[in-house]
């Protein structure tokens, strides 16, 4: 069982929302669609249940084209960031009711609700009605809606935004495991990198309609194709250096030239870009072939254990991610290093370079 897309896109009015795509979804996979706002994730969810039909392109479903069949013919479930309930039904009566759509028997709905509302933690509303919760619990009841509906695809579109920090963290535990037990395709859409870590499965960037890379989630992490899907999978985004390698030089473009030291040594001649992230921009030196920058601090943002120092290095912004909280008054200049062990290479067109200088990325 398995859901693919072929040559799929979607334009309206002349604006592109999704172009031409092709992947494959498999039976009991978790895949997670990560890009910012207006990177395309709603649209392509919508485009895979078939409340919007493709521009060009075929959905198949276990091998069958349904690319014309209405949504209502195929066994979805779908959960959007803005939560959708019956509001004059109980909670329960709210998670039962795909379930008496279906004709299940009185005691396998009450097994499957009871179960949805342990696990989402609505066993004591489960009489209420929807206005009587707060937002993150009437969420709670439509994410416990899609659960019992044993759909064969689950489309969570940011489910978890509106609930508290605990019960996040708690779900985000839960639910790969739920999803690999149903056997279903789950597609889980968000615009937080630390989510798609912590959820696993497989992983498709999206930029500006594109899906850039779709992999095995630390696939991706840890070696993104291009500079567009090292951004989408970092935050605070990755930070850039652009520089020219010539001969044993590395020449920035600040004016400024340094040796090239232990793997960098092994370029070849070219313009390149350097990423890292935030968390690898050190204020001490790390090593002692750690590359050196003076920078000038633009603005701090103090988490409580962490500090995010925003920094300006010629016409580039970087952030620094350190701990501890760390007070630099703007426009203090002072020095940043980065191991060259924590480096990504992507060549001039953006593109990751294979060589022995890339990142092992924690």
């Amino acid at each position: 069982m398995s859901l693919t897309l072929e040559q799929v896109s979607k334009v309206e009015s002349g604006k592109t929302y999704i172009y031409s795509t092709d992947f494959t979804l498999e039976a009991g996979s978790l895949n997670v669609l990560l890009g910012p706002t207006l990177s395309g994730k709603t649209s392509l969810m919508r485009l895979m249940a078939g409340l919007d039909v493709p521009t060009s392109g075929r959905v198949l479903w276990k091998g069958q084209d349904v690319t014309g069949k209405p949504v209502q013919e195929r066994n979805i479930a779908m959960v959007y960031q803005q939560f959708i309930n019956y509001p004059a039904m109980s909670v329960y009566d709210n998670i039962a009711s795909p379930l008496k759509i279906r004709g299940l028997k009185r005691a396998e709905i009450d097994k499957r609700v009871q179960e949805a509302a342990d696990l989402l933690k609505l066993t004591p509303m489960l009489q209420r009605k929807p206005l009587e919760l707060s937002g993150g619990q009437q969420q709670r009841c439509a994410l416990a809606r899609a659960l019992v509906k044993d759909a064969d695809l689950v489309l969570l579109d940011e489910p978890l935004a509106n609930l508290d920090y605990k019960l996040r963290e708690e779900l985000r535990e839960e639910l790969p495991r739920i999803f690999t037990a149903s056997g279903a395709v789950f597609v889980y859409a968000t615009t937080e990198p630390t989510e798609a870590l912590l959820l696993g499965g497989n992983t498709a960037s999206l930029w500006e309609g594109r899906i850039t890379q779709f992999a095995p989630t630390l696939a991706v992490y840890r070696h993104p194709n291009t500079m567009t899907t090292a951004r989408v999978f970092s935050d605070p985004p990755m930070n850039f250096l652009r520089l020219t390698k010539q001969g044993n030089q590395l020449k920035f473009d600040t004016g400024v030239s340094t040796p090239a030291m232990g793997v960098l040594a092994d370029l070849p001649d070219a313009a390149y870009s350097l990423g890292f992230r935030p968390n690898h921009l050190t204020l001490e030196r790390t090593s002692a072939d750690a590359l050196s920058f003076q920078v000038t601090v633009a603005v701090v943002e103090i988490s409580g254990s962490e500090s995010f120092v925003h920094v300006k290095h010629g016409e580039q912004r970087w952030v620094a991610l350190v701990g501890g909280i760390h007070e630099p008054a703007p426009n203090t200049v002072f020095t940043v290093y980065v191991d060259p062990k924590h480096l990504y290479v992507f060549a001039a067109d953006g593109s990751l370079v294979s060589t022995s200088a890339l990142a092992k990325a924690a």
